[in-house]
């Protein structure tokens, strides 16, 4: 069992968590750390070993979503035994070259002292696998402050597909989804947010343009963790 099972598998009892508390799904790769260009480049070295030729620009835009979704927005003619494949080909990978140079956004750990501090529940909510998840929690240390995590281990289906976050409101208790805020970098997270009815913050830092992200639902945006702190 993961080290980080204590803060990710435990439940609130359902209508437990009170209504005056708010809370926030955050999500991680490009919302918390620095990873977005990193994904494509490791998606785009996936391909090329697959004989499959894409720019790096036009995957970027797709990192968001898990290899489930990703895959066959740019593959729409591979099969499924390729697109398997290629995704546990891109894990590994991904982790062995790309993931030891994932660098932390500032003021992570201060935004959420503040969030914890105001009686606020913090949930992550990430496309990623848990084992990338763990490792960005213990980077950032933040485990202490987070009610738990959930990722591409716990839900059939990544984002832009609502599943995630669904996972993460169960772990939650179910509570008011007009207390809860789901904040994230891509347009492939404010999709999932108000596919499940959940009002989302949109974050600059991961890269994609605030026209996509108020077009995908965005309701208020922030340049990233610091500029939340500042102003929240």
């Amino acid at each position: 069992m993961s080290g980080h099972d204590g803060y990710r598998r435990c439940r609130v009892p359902k209508g437990e968590m009170m209504a005056s508390h708010s809370a926030f799904l955050f999500d991680v790769d490009g919302t918390l750390v620095d990873s977005n260009d990193l994904h494509a480049e490791a998606w785009a070295e996936t391909f090329r070993a697959f004989g499959h030729d894409i720019p790096t620009a036009r995957i970027r835009f797709q990192i968001g979503k898990g290899g489930d979704n990703l895959i066959p927005a740019l593959l729409p003619d591979a099969s499924e035994g390729e697109r398997e494949a290629m995704d546990e080909h891109r894990g590994p990978l991904f982790k062995r070259d790309y993931l030891p140079r994932v660098t932390p956004f500032p003021y992570v750990r201060e935004l959420f002292e503040r969030l914890a501090g105001e009686a606020a529940a913090i949930m992550l909510a990430s496309s990623s696998d848990q084992s990338d998840v763990d490792h960005h929690v213990e980077m950032l240390g933040i485990s202490g402050l987070i009610r738990g995590a959930t990722s591409r281990d716990d839900a059939a289906r990544t984002k832009p597909c609502p599943d995630i976050f669904a996972a993460a409101l169960e772990l939650l208790g179910e509570p008011d989804k007009a207390r809860v805020r789901v904040v994230g970098d891509s347009p492939w997270d404010m999709i999932a947010a108000g596919r499940i009815g959940l009002a989302a913050l949109g974050f600059r830092c991961g890269g994609f343009g605030e026209a996509d992200l108020r077009a995908a639902g965005a309701s208020m945006m922030f340049d990233g963790p610091g500029d939340m702190l500042e102003r929240w």
